[in-house]
């Protein structure tokens, strides 16, 4: 089974928190292709681990260039400037800082050395423009090949061919700042023959990156020299040297959501975000001037962010974002909670991104309530007068997914369609921003599963937490494991027994649940759980009302944005009755003690299926008669026999269910 093809988002409230930055993609994969093309070894430290590095990585293997990949350092033994294979195909998804600089570097290296590689990608890399590049390679005499449509992926590059560089090689700058740094990248590599000059027509947009690349190509031993934004050369005779070792900082776009995270929420607290601060090489750094300029109260360190709400609303701002193209999206989503209209202009490059960043912007905000106006390089976002919920269509576009979550703290719940998409460059998005944001208890949903003993509802419950992205509350253990804690801390030895010690022990159990398995502090006490000296020792505090008290609170606090499966005995009756959805799991005494025997026997532990099947009846008239909170089904329980469904029908019948119950 894999996850739905969107989350839901209850209203969020407030965030308060740290937040560990992943890599810059930007750096990550420059870095890597400089490392390919150097001599020697290169360490990689701090590397993002996101779809758009993973295929660079894949071409750079392809390549033959040597890789060993640890938890936070890649080894790369580069190429030395030296084709190792003559011939491959490339599939580079929907990475642009992959396909144009691999394209610029291959077509060089072909030229010189022979060979011929194929490059391509996913439908929408297909649709991003590249011709500006290619007719740049094709006047220095490089073979490049349309595959598909004229000016765009797929490409074929071969040779070998002559090349003239005695002239400047002119490309265009107000596309893609992408086509210089592919230019700047590959050029060092025909540098023997003398310097090489590149000339910029028009405006130079996202400069920023470009400064990036230049920064990074010093690491390597590469210093060009640059004539304002429309001149830049290369050194006869440059030669990519490896340093050894390059640090990833970490990636400032990315900072973006949890700056505007902080400036909309942080009423209560600070949210940090660590990992870049006032000395990163990256442009978007400079987000957090646009984002003070709309009241945000921010404090920077060296290599860290700390954002609280200032003023509220937020102040509509009008802004030239040339010099932070990508993090200006944020501004976009941000502009729903000023005091007036705000306006983003210069940002024509959305346009050739992984969608038409402007025409997505435009159509998702509209959903929200507000009013916006679009032009060829600029946006125009009134807030709304009256929040709307809405499905925000993401196309397969990573930032246009993490922008529409901001949205969630317009008091109304907001779906985000195709929330998988994030791990283009940040997989662990989501869960980032549910470790720092916050919603009110009762306005996060929580799906009920309820049943007799050997129901299933573990099973299901797990299941539909998984595909939901929703937290797990396995209730059945939770008696268990405050045995097994007080067993370890010698609290049963003493009589009497220590009621308020083992109820404060509960109250703050660091659980979290997985599909089968329940972690203590991150320990795996699954097994532990199912000893004969718990259960004994779990009847024991289950008699202490404190215990009781503790436990009832502490399942209340398992009620977190996103949203909540809780599965076990009083789940939709007693602790949640508020349950947006309650499903009450059973299957007939015969098919359950079948169950359980195939597991007992599936684990070498002999059973007779009749006596399990007399243990069932039995124990479903004792739970179901018991003077305290008897076993039945809430009066607003949805009944699901699952005798005859397998674990994937049953699932499918819960959700449907689901959907049914958030479309009314």
């Amino acid at each position: 089974m894999v996850a739905l093809p969107f989350l839901d988002l209850p209203p969020l409230a407030t965030a308060a928190g740290t937040v560990r930055l992943p890599g810059s993609k930007s750096i990550s994969n420059r870095l890597l292709l400089l490392a390919g093309l150097a001599s020697g070894i290169t360490q990689v430290h701090d590397l993002l681990d996101s779809d758009d590095t993973r295929v660079m990585l894949e071409a750079l293997a392809a390549l033959g260039c040597g890789l060993e990949q640890g938890p936070r350092i890649t080894h790369v033994r580069g190429l030395g400037g030296r084709l190792a294979t003559r011939e491959a195909r490339l599939f580079l998804g929907n990475a642009g800082t992959a396909m144009r600089p691999l394209t610029a570097a291959l077509a060089l290296l072909t030229a010189r050395q022979g060979g011929r590689f194929e490059l391509e990608g996913v439908a929408r890399m297909h649709e991003r423009p590249i011709g500006d590049l290619v007719d740049a390679l094709r006047g220095l005499g490089c073979r490049v090949d349309d595959l598909g449509q004229p000016g765009f992926p797929p490409l074929a590059v071969s040779g070998p061919q002559a090349l003239d560089l005695s002239r400047p090689i002119r490309v265009r700058g107000d596309v893609s700042s992408q086509f210089l740094t592919a230019l700047l990248l590959a050029l060092p590599l025909a540098s023997d023959a003398g310097e090489i000059t590149v000339e910029v027509d028009g405006e130079l947009i996202s400069k920023p990156y470009v400064e990036i690349t230049l920064a990074l190509l010093a690491r390597f031993g590469i210093t060009v020299a640059r004539e304002g934004w429309q001149r830049f050369t290369i050194p006869a005779g440059s030669a990519y040297r490896s340093p050894g070792a390059v640090f990833v900082e970490g990636d400032a776009s990315s900072a973006s959501y949890f700056v505007a995270l902080g400036a909309i929420a942080a009423t209560d607290g600070v949210v940090r975000i660590e990992g870049v601060g006032h000395d990163s090489i990256q442009g978007d750094i400079r987000f957090i001037d646009a984002a003070r300029s709309m009241g945000a109260d921010i404090r920077t360190e060296a290599n860290a962010i700390e954002v609280r709400r200032g003023a509220w609303p937020l102040r509509a701002i009008t802004l030239d974002c040339n010099h932070i193209p990508d993090a200006a999206m944020t501004l976009a989503v941000m502009a729903l909670y000023a005091d007036g209209p705000c306006t983003l202009t210069h940002i024509a490059s959305w346009r050739v991104k992984e969608t038409d960043r402007l025409a997505a912007m435009a159509t998702e905000l509209r959903k929200l309530g507000a009013t916006v106006d679009e032009g060829p390089d600029w946006l125009r976002v009134t807030p709304p007068a009256t929040w709307k919920s809405a499905s925000i269509h993401t196309y397969d576009d990573h930032r246009m997914a993490m922008c529409g979550s901001l949205a969630a703290f317009g008091g109304v719940p907001v779906r985000i369609e195709d929330p998988k998409c994030v791990g283009k460059t940040f997989p662990g998005y989501f869960e980032a921003l549910f470790s720092l944001a916050t919603a009110r208890r009762e306005d996060v949903p929580v799906i009920a599963i309820d049943g007799p003993t050997a129901s299933g509802k573990g099973t299901l419950a797990a299941a539909v937490a998984e595909r939901l992205g929703y937290g797990l509350l396995d209730s059945g253990s939770l008696y268990r494991v405050t045995a097994l804690v007080a067993l370890r801390e010698g609290l049963l030895e003493q009589d009497p027994l220590p009621e308020a010690e083992i109820a404060a022990r509960a109250a703050t159990l660091p659980l979290s649940f997985e599909p089968g398995r329940v972690r203590l502090a991150g320990e795996d006490v699954t097994d532990a759980l199912r000893a004969e000296t718990v259960g004994l020792a779990a009847s024991q505090v289950s008699a202490l009302p404190a215990v009781r008290r503790a436990l009832h609170e502490l399942q209340l606090s398992f009620r977190r944005a996103p949203g909540l499966v809780a599965d076990g005995r009083d789940m939709g009756t007693v602790v949640f009755p508020d349950a947006a959805l309650k499903v009450y799991l059973t299957a007939s005494a015969a098919q359950r003690a079948e169950r359980r025997h195939k597991q007992l026997i599936s684990k070498g532990i002999s059973a007779n299926i009749d006596s399990l099947r007399a243990d069932l009846e039995a124990r479903d008239l004792r739970d179901s008669t018991r003077a305290v909170a008897p076993l039945k089904p809430a009066e607003d329980a949805k009944r699901l026999d699952n005798s005859a469904l397998t674990i994937d029908q049953s699932v499918d019948c819960v959700l449907g269910w689901w959907e049914q119950q958030r479309m009314t």
